[in-house]
């Protein structure tokens, strides 16, 4: 059979934390879960610490990630990226946003879209496009914002299957950079994914509605898309959302992972639908690892969010 490009490419896969708290499982699953899907496939792992909102971010708590993943045998391919560091990229990129008449200035207020806007959908208020053809008279630019088109975006991920999205009914013109400077996730990570080169994002559940708006962007700034593949999210108790102060798993937070390093890595390869063997009980993170690189399969990875067992 003939290789296709897709074939040919090498695998480039990426672990991108918020440095404002310690590593807790969430974090843990998504880390294990990117680490496997690049490396089953002899691919590269990289790293990016997303502290873009500087005030959230927490001293000290970038390096400890840092050494709780190396404790755990997660060690990532060249040199991490900081994203408050790429300032200048992202200008670049809205400027020609800007340039081609994608993006606009907009000078309204979270209240006076509240009052206008239609219904909020998932508590999120769609923008009514107040500022779309101009600044009205008296106002000031207060973002940055990108004007969306009316058609669905469509993509398959590889564990929640279809998804399709409409962006002028889900959430309209979104903001991509504030007017007091910072830069919008959104923005940044399309950004940093196309200069890294990553064609596999493997990330949380609770990114998956963002996904759209990631590839519209990739669109307009012809940018190569990835592959996506969310994972099922953590649970606390009765299904609630997870306390990331009640599941810190980082050297920081007092875990021992040269005791329990193997065995947080078993359940995280549980969680994610995997059965490695009774003979791993006990054992080191490294070789927990090697037998996920060889043995982890994405179509078992369920879709249902639940409880961390271990």
């Amino acid at each position: 059979m003939k290789a296709t490009l897709a074939d040919t490419l090498q695998v480039v896969g990426r672990f991108a934390p918020s440095p404002t708290g310690p590593l807790h499982l969430g974090s843990l699953v998504a880390a294990v879960g990117s680490y496997l899907m690049a490396k089953r496939s002899r691919g590269l792992w990289l790293l990016r610490m997303e502290d873009l909102d500087l005030p959230r971010v927490v001293p000290g708590i970038a390096d400890d990630m840092l050494a709780t993943l190396e404790a755990l045998g997660l060690q990532w391919d060249g040199e991490v990226v900081y994203q408050s560091r790429r300032n200048e990229q992202y200008r670049e990129a809205a400027l020609e946003l800007r340039r081609h008449g994608l993006a606009y200035p907009c000078g309204c207020t979270r209240s006076e879209i509240a009052q206008i806007a239609s219904a909020p959908h998932h508590d999120a208020v769609v923008y009514p496009g107040l500022c779309r053809n101009g600044l009205p008279p008296g106002k000031t630019e207060r973002a940055l914002r990108v004007k969306v088109c009316d058609e669905a975006i469509c993509f398959d991920d590889c564990v929640m299957g279809s998804y399709r999205q409409e962006m002028s009914a889900s959430c309209g013109d979104f903001v991509i950079q504030r007017a007091d400077g910072p830069y919008a996730y959104h923005l940044a990570v399309v950004v940093d994914d196309a200069a890294s080169g990553v064609n596999q994002v493997v990330r949380g559940a609770d990114l998956l509605s963002s996904t759209p708006r990631q590839i519209y962007l990739q669109r307009l700034l012809r940018y190569p898309t990835p592959g996506y593949c969310h994972l099922p999210l953590v649970t606390g108790p009765q299904q609630t959302k997870l306390s990331k102060r009640d599941s810190a798993v980082s050297l920081a937070a007092g875990r021992d992972l040269a005791r329990d390093g193997g065995a947080l890595l078993l359940s995280a390869l549980r969680f994610l639908g995997q059965n490695p063997p009774p003979s791993l009980d006990g054992a080191s993170p490294r070789e927990v690892l090697l037998w996920g690189v060889s043995c982890f399969d994405p179509n078992s990875v369920p879709r249902d969010a639940g409880p961390f067992e271990g």
